[in-house]
């Protein structure tokens, strides 16, 4: 039986006292607040050649806290604007076990975000259905649960489909991509919805959740990595193409090793034919 990420993480920080003292200081203290930007080609099935280097500021698993300071919060916001993506989405995980003493500061920490075509938002397992979504709004964050919406950019037509965590059955994904007509990219906070995106001819999805394992030792790699099909990182199956981000805050324990926080900025391009 595998181990909850949770466990994993704890035991490995719990043993080795000794030689993980030093590595598990600076992933406390410096690591875990050394927020930058990822650049990323997503190649994209089907896109229009006019939305080709579409850019997408993407920001994930916050988890405002009283470990995860309203400065990280503000420093991802002004890394975000700082390069002046075309649209804006945010993953999911605002807060951390749905602390609603954070919900609405954290919905503040990022009201600054704008973008010409938009600021969207979906909601993590350590959202609530109704506070988060409720706290974003009265920013103008656009919170897509279970639904989708159209972008006119560029004389082209872009669809935005968003699910929440628990939106896991083929039947419930069908349901919120029938009948799209345009190119479309799944936000799922979890990186498991590569099958049915995978399975529905979705071309691209955006992920965070794994916080890309978090603590990364050498020679053991990240706990997490065998429950997800793709940890960090760009992947694919069949002809959809994902991007998971490692995120910007942690969770469990306020440390990072080995997989520094990131803001990611998403490039479409037109996937090959080949």
């Amino acid at each position: 039986m595998l181990l909850s990420r949770r466990t994993a993480i704890k035991g490995l920080l719990a043993t080795g006292v000794g030689a993980l003292t030093g590595v598990t200081a600076y992933g406390t203290a410096y690591e875990r607040h050394r927020i930058g930007i990822t650049a990323v080609s997503l190649p994209v099935s089907g896109l229009p050649p006019a939305l080709e280097g579409l850019r997408i500021g993407f920001l994930t698993d916050i988890h405002h806290s009283r470990t995860v300071p309203a400065d990280d919060v503000t420093h991802a916001v002004q890394l975000t604007l700082a390069d002046r993506p075309d649209l804006i989405v945010l993953g999911g995980d605002y807060v951390t076990f749905g602390d609603r003493a954070y919900v609405g500061p954290v919905a503040e920490l990022l009201a600054p975000l704008h973008a010409s075509h938009g600021v969207f938002a979906i909601l993590g397992n350590h959202d609530d259905d109704r506070d988060m979504p409720a706290a974003l709004m009265a920013q103008h964050i656009e919170v897509l649960k279970d639904a989708r919406t159209r972008l006119d950019i560029r004389g082209e037509r872009l669809e935005l489909a968003g699910v929440r965590f628990w939106t896991r059955r083929m039947e419930d994904m069908t349901r919120v991509l029938r009948k799209a007509s345009d190119t479309v990219i799944l936000l799922a906070h979890d990186p498991r919805r590569l099958v049915e995106a995978a399975a529905l001819n979705v071309p691209a999805v955006l992920s965070g959740h794994t916080h890309g394992g978090q603590v990364v030792l050498p020679g053991v790699g990240a706990v997490a990595r065998r429950r997800f099909p793709i940890l960090a990182g760009r992947g694919s199956r069949e002809k959809t193409e994902i991007f998971v981000s490692r995120g910007i805050g942690t969770v469990y324990v306020p440390v990072r090793i080995n997989c520094p926080p990131e803001v990611a900025m998403v490039t479409l391009t037109r996937r090959s034919s080949i």
